[in-house]
């Protein structure tokens, strides 16, 4: 059982260079009790491409999850900004 939910969605973009990138991270559990860290990336829009990585312990799982968060916060990948719609 996962200690708790570990999720991220972040976006890069850059309208002048054209650049919309999104890049998704998830850590579950199989059915086997390995813990699961799942990885999805590419062109806002495009399916894009993903990498499974299981590990023994979630530990390794989280340990890997915040590493990848931190490089892509380096590399200036944000949270999607929403928008506010007026009258609500």
């Amino acid at each position: 059982m996962l200690a708790q939910p570990y999720q991220i969605y972040v976006e890069r973009t850059d309208p002048a260079s054209n650049m919309a990138r999104y890049y998704v991270m998830e850590i579950t559990e199989t059915l086997f009790g390995e813990a699961c860290l799942t990885r999805k990336w590419g062109r806002i829009g495009a399916r894009g491409q993903a990498k499974v990585h299981l590990f023994d312990r979630e530990e390794e799982a989280v340990h890997l999850f915040l590493d990848l968060a931190k490089q892509k916060r380096a590399r200036g990948y944000r949270p999607r900004q929403t928008a506010l719609i007026a009258g609500s």
